[in-house]
């Protein structure tokens, strides 16, 4: 299933066949989104929908197979359906007819296994109420709340959605500043944007907008550069900013431009501070030194593109990785959010990009198995700061603040 570009909240809408997900989403949206029939099975790959929930704002809704489908296409339905669980903030499991079994457990121990919260919604409550004694099963059992509804007569959306924003981790859609406890309002940051391949024509690379933006609802300057104009500027203002941002490609250059007392780190690294594991990342990048001749590196390209010759992720960081270790490694490649082609343990590292394109938790999430299977976990930027030279320098800002 190909993920939304957009950075909301997602929500899995998870149950049995005919349960009534497809007619519970439209009724929550307003509209027919959704498939609707009496037919079982009717939904099959996980379908997504944009709405505006009050007190989250906009979230995706995603339309899942019954996790009870059968055959050989009904149990490749039901994979997909679990694969969501990966890239969702809050998990809703719509029963009907106070009927709770193996199938919802099993579907509550993947969400803690990916700490996704969740409730339950007994639908079709119109032709079978919610007992007394199904509500207090699933809230000893699942330790999540469970709320009564009709998709033919929405009269409890109300309490729904409000069950809905109380259960949703309020860091799905409050955004921690990419800059938090860099700057202060009325600081200079400098942004060294090489235009490049890569950069669309007449706009910049969605990690540079994200900064300049940031570094404005931080209160402070920006100074938005090209790698060639930035010597000059430095020489002829006297002006030195209180951080210097810079795309990873031209770190090496930088380093040697940009006075040492000025802190210095790239796009990449700022996000990887802000949405991957930093801590994961940091242990798991020095480790670049230990790859050996045949070891197997997976890059994790968050989103799909055009491919050139200049292609960080295909061509680039290859090329730095082996020509640092000075090993002949095997490289495989995801883009989007699709499945891995080998198990965790058949890499000996995962190089993951920045992300801006995805949720912090489908981040944390794609990066999870790795990380439990001891896989060594770093960042494009972190890679290429390591490979060129100047990794202490890139992460200094963060693990020792600036001062």
């Amino acid at each position: 299933m190909k993920k939304g570009r957009e950075n909301k909240p997602h929500i899995g809408i998870f149950g049995r066949r005919n349960n009534g997900k497809s007619s519970f989403i439209n009724a929550i949206a307003g509209q027919d989104i959704a498939i609707v029939s009496d037919t079982p099975g009717t939904t099959t790959d996980p379908v997504k929908k944009s709405v505006e929930i009050f007190g989250i704002g906009p979230a995706i809704l995603i339309d899942t197979a019954g996790i009870d489908d059968e055959g050989a296409l009904g149990e490749l339905r039901v994979k997909k359906s679990l694969q969501v669980i990966r890239s969702i903030d809050l998990a809703i499991v719509i029963i009907t007819a106070n009927t709770v079994g193996s199938y919802e457990h099993e579907l509550v121990q993947e969400f803690k296994r990916f700490d996704v919260p969740c409730l339950f919604v007994h639908n079709k409550s119109d032709l079978e109420p919610l007992t007394a004694l199904t509500a207090g099963m699933i809230t000893e059992d699942f330790d999540t709340p469970v709320v009564e509804f009709s998709s033919l007569d929405p009269s409890n959306q109300e309490k729904l959605l409000e069950t809905i924003v109380q259960q949703m981790p309020p860091s799905a859609y409050t955004g921690r500043s990419l800059l938090a406890g860099l700057v202060e309002p009325g600081d200079i940051v400098m942004l060294i944007t090489p235009i490049d391949l890569e950069a669309p024509e007449g706009r910049m690379i969605l990690p540079q907008v994200q900064v300049i933006r940031d570094v404005l609802d931080n209160g402070c300057i920006n100074i938005v550069l090209k790698e060639t104009e930035v010597e000059s500027f430095l020489r002829h203002t006297g002006i030195r900013p209180k951080l210097a941002i810079t795309d990873s490609q031209v770190f090496n250059k930088m380093s040697r431009i940009v006075p040492e007392e000025i802190p210095l780190t790239g796009f990449s690294v700022l996000l990887a501070s802000n949405k991957g594991n930093f801590g994961a990342y940091l242990e798991g990048t020095p480790e670049i030194g230990k790859l050996k001749d045949g070891d197997r590196v997976l890059i994790l390209e968050s989103c799909t593109h055009q491919v050139n010759c200049d292609d960080i992720g295909r061509y680039k960081i290859p090329e730095w990785l082996q020509n640092h270790t000075g090993k002949k490694l095997e490289f495989d490649i995801v883009a989007g959010l699709d499945g891995f082609p080998r198990p965790a343990r058949d890499y000996a590292l995962v190089v993951q990009c920045g992300g801006c394109m995805i949720t912090r938790k489908q981040l944390q999430s794609r990066l999870k198995e790795f990380i439990e299977a001891g896989v060594p976990v770093t960042n494009y930027g972190m890679t290429i700061a390591y490979t060129n030279g100047m990794y202490e320098r890139a992460i200094r800002p963060f693990t020792r603040g600036i001062g």
